[in-house]
């Protein structure tokens, strides 16, 4: 895979590409985009059998628009002559599509690597040991607590025992590092080590993923957003435990309470990262699936190699960013302003602090009146009642004093253990 820096208007790419200084860090490189991602999450439908709380692309009902089966090969076709490493797929919850085997066969010959999500309750015996028995292909068990009583009210009523009874049978089948993934909440901070023995259990890894504030996501963020002193808990783990443990450049932002967590540590963006949607629509970040962000369609002239590389939003996000305000912070290097669409979706400057900034850079805006944040662009939340659905947590009643650049724990000694 080449690198590729977006030519300017007007300039032709490959002497654009010819006349940028070559960078020195791998991160220098990446920021200036490559020809193409290095993967992509696919959200494959938003059909889903659950309704979790925190879903960040609302999912719950089908697209009538979602893509085909032959649009879907197609889309495989282009990923397998771009020479994409892997495909993320997701939802929704996949398996529910009723073509979704038949496309996983079809990346599988057409090799391209795929990795998909899912719920667990339609991983049988009998899946597992097909999914076990292909190569290329990863599978990640989504678990939001270490017991039933925390992951439940997120996931919803019987999620825990589906989760582990799949990850039990893709054991029992023999397949080895599947992923068991883990959306980090203020109500599951504690149980870190009970996440890893868990996983340490089935035979899976451990992947660490932070809660953003999109989709439903953007309704529970002030309520399940770890705590700052959870944030602190949260690097001090991944510093001892980081190389045993996946985590997706999630938590860049807590590098600045330190020594860098591994991974490239940046937002990738359009730069090494996108998102499909069912429909085909191409967007920035996979967490980030609001109009602003949108780049494009894979049915538009040039399909998705086109948007890839040619789109304006792309473009501009492969320019050297300023950093805004957190230019002036000593730890900028380190964190790098955090993540883009949790700024967006708190209804934060994209130049500005993370929301969850360990400085505490971003308390004074997100105190001010946000009423008039983004709100998702699309909603495909189910609109009666779910077999499956989550009772919330009881959450606390009023909120941490502010933690201070000196002492990330400010305040924190009288509060209830969550």
């Amino acid at each position: 895979m080449t690198l590729a820096p977006q030519a300017p208007a007007g300039i032709d790419r490959n002497e654009s590409r010819s006349n940028t200084p070559s960078p020195g860090t791998l991160v220098e490189q990446f920021e200036y985009g490559l020809d193409a991602p290095i993967c992509l999450t696919w959200e494959l439908t938003y059909a889903c059998n659950l309704s979790c709380v925190h879903c960040l692309s609302s999912s719950g009902r089908r697209d009538p628009n979602e893509l085909s089966t032959a649009e879907a090969k197609e889309l495989i076709d282009t990923f397998e002559r771009m020479q994409i490493f892997y495909v993320n797929i997701g939802g929704g919850e996949p398996t529910v599509r009723p073509d979704f085997w038949e496309l996983l066969d079809y990346a599988v010959e057409h090799h391209v690597g795929v990795k998909f999500s899912t719920n667990g309750f339609r991983i049988t015996p009998e899946r597992a040991a097909k999914l076990a028995a292909t190569d290329y292909v990863d599978v990640q068990i989504s678990l939001d607590g270490a017991t039933a009583e925390v992951n439940d009210p997120i996931r919803g009523a019987g999620t825990y025992d589906a989760a582990l009874r799949a990850m039990a049978n893709m054991q029992a089948a023999g397949m080895r590092d599947f992923k068991m993934s883990v959306v980090c909440t203020r109500h599951n901070i504690g149980q870190l080590d009970e996440f890893k023995a868990i996983a340490d259990t089935y035979g899976a890894q451990l992947r660490l993923t932070r809660l953003r504030p999109s989709g439903r996501g953007a309704d529970v963020w002030d309520d399940l957003h770890p705590l700052p002193e959870q944030q602190r808990e949260l690097y001090d783990w991944l510093v001892a435990n980081g190389d045993r443990v996946l985590t997706g450049d999630s938590f860049f932002h807590l590098s600045a309470f330190g020594d860098a967590l591994p991974g490239l540590n940046l937002c990738g963006a359009g730069r090494v990262v996108c998102l499909v949607d069912p429909v085909g629509d191409v967007y920035a970040c996979p967490f980030a699936i609001h109009d602003r962000f949108k780049a494009g369609n894979v049915g538009q002239e040039g399909g998705f190699r086109a948007v890839w590389q040619d789109a304006p939003l792309f473009a501009e996000l492969r320019n050297p960013q300023t950093g805004g305000a957190c230019t002036s912070c000593s730890a900028f290097d380190a964190c790098r302003g955090g993540c883009m669409a949790a700024k967006f979706f708190t209804g934060l400057p994209l130049d500005g602090p993370d929301p969850e900034c360990v400085k505490g850079n971003a308390e004074q805006t997100l105190a001010a009146d946000r009423s008039a944040k983004p709100s998702p662009s699309q909603d495909h939340s189910h609109k009666g009642k779910v077999r499956n659905a989550p009772v919330p947590l009881t959450l606390l009643p009023r909120r941490p004093a502010s933690a201070c650049d000196e002492s990330p724990l400010a305040g924190m000694s009288s509060m209830p253990k969550v």
